[in-house]
Order: C-alpha cells, then sequence, then structure tokens
C-alpha cells in the first residue's frame, strides 16, 4: 500500500510541469501535500448531497487517505522513540530493562501489556502507525475498571465514550457499527462492564494486526540488541 503511494509520488516528480516550470523546485513534500489535498477534495465533491451515512463513510475514508499519504513523509521507528516517551530518565530506563523482559514480551500480547516498558514501546510504535488510539482506549477502559464512586463512574463512562466510540469521535477507534451501537446503549445506565465488548473488539484488532508487525520493527529489534550489548 505504502508502495503504491510511493509510486505515485515518483511518478509526479517525473511528469513534465506547465507553462515551463522546472521540476527540480518542486519538492517531494510539497507534492504529497498537494496530492493529499486534492485527493481531500474530490472525496468532498463526490459526497456533496449524499445522506448522512454516506458522508460519515467518506470522511473515515478521506482520514484514511490522509494517514496513508502522511506515512510518505512521517514514519519513523526507531528505540529513539520509544525512549522519548518514557516519564523520566530514558536511559536509566533502557539499562533497567533486561534481554529477557523484552524477549518476553513476544510471548502473547497480554504479556506486553502487563509491562509498562512494553506498553510504552508498543505506545511509541502505534504512533509511527497513527493508530495510537486504540492503545489508549484499552488502556482508559482498564483504569475506568478500578472507579468505585458511582458518580465518577457516570463521568467517566461518558467522556470515554466521547472520546473514542462516538461516531466522528476526537480519538474514534476502529469498531464495527453494532459494537459501537450498543456500547452506546449501555450510556444509558453505565456499568463497569460498559465497555468490555468494545474493548475485547479493539483489544483483539491489537494483538492479530498491530502487534505482529510491532515484533518486527526496528523499534523492537533495536531494544532486544541494546539489551543484549549490556551484557556483553
Amino acid at each position: 500500500m505504502y508502495q503504491a503511494a510511493a509510486d505515485s509520488v515518483i511518478q509526479g516528480l517525473t511528469e513534465p510541469c506547465p507553462d515551463g516550470a522546472h521540476p527540480s523546485r518542486v519538492s517531494p513534500a510539497a507534492l504529497t501535500t498537494t496530492r493529499q489535498s486534492s485527493l481531500t477534495s474530490s472525496f468532498s465533491d463526490h459526497l456533496a448531497g449524499k445522506d448522512p451515512q454516506a458522508m460519515r463513510t467518506g470522511q473515515r475514508q478521506n482520514k484514511g487517505m490522509r494517514t496513508r499519504l502522511g506515512c510518505l513523509s512521517h514514519k519513523s521507528d526507531s528505540c529513539s522513540d520509544f525512549t522519548a516517551i518514557l516519564p523520566d530518565k530514558p536511559n536509566r530506563a533502557l539499562k533497567r530493562l533486561s534481554t529477557e523482559e523484552a524477549t518476553r514480551w513476544a510471548d502473547s500480547f497480554d504479556v506486553l501489556l502487563s509491562h509498562k516498558y512494553g506498553v510504552a514501546a508498543f505506545r511509541a510504535f502505534l504512533k509511527t502507525e497513527f493508530s495510537e488510539e486504540n492503545l489508549e482506549f484499552w488502556l482508559a477502559c482498564e483504569e475506568f475498571k478500578k472507579t468505585r464512586s458511582s458518580t465518577k463512574l457516570v463521568s467517566k463512562a461518558h467522556r470515554i465514550f466521547e472520546e473514542f466510540v462516538d461516531v466522528q469521535a476526537p480519538r474514534e477507534v476502529n469498531i464495527d457499527f453494532q459494537t459501537r451501537e450498543e456500547t452506546r446503549k449501555n450510556m444509558q445506565e453505565p456499568s463497569l462492564t460498559c465497555f468490555d465488548q468494545a474493548q475485547g473488539k479493539v483489544h483483539s484488532l491489537m494483538e492479530k494486526d498491530s502487534y505482529p508487525r510491532f515484533l518486527r520493527s526496528k523499534m523492537y529489534l533495536d531494544l532486544l540488541t541494546q539489551s543484549q550489548r549490556r551484557l556483553s
């Protein structure tokens, strides 16, 4: 997918420029931005006059296009991304991370999620794929389940729903329509289990999709290499 988009940009660099313009003066970043803007406009024009459901579908597709095009110019996958988001003293954190601990992250997705440095590394990786909202939603649900105050429970539930679950939420997660509507119904009488179905869907998505890519990523392999060097 990324290769097809990249080929499109490269082709644009070799096409003749109108009015005697010089191709060498047009940067790849500018071409990417221009094509991205063009695709956005095309979708907007195509959806004009359609029903609200079609508009929402088109907006999600449009968002996906912007994400894929953005990956051409924003693709960072290194150990430094992991250390940059640690709360404090990242170098000390790396020294404390043993090869055994980092290796165990590959045992299962739940093992990774049970380790604070594993969560930090996975979050950094998801940022490179523009999908960190999935992990943030899962973590928010885990924290929500610890709520003991009935008053706070209601307010927290609505805040999580509006931020992650509702259509066009600021950090909308990728769940199916039925799950979204079931969660919406749960908002009428929020409980500690009201997000279980949605959280399970997101967990499964990350486990089957993002997690295997993380284990093959340069970021994870760099962490293993650095921890092994400290032992030699």
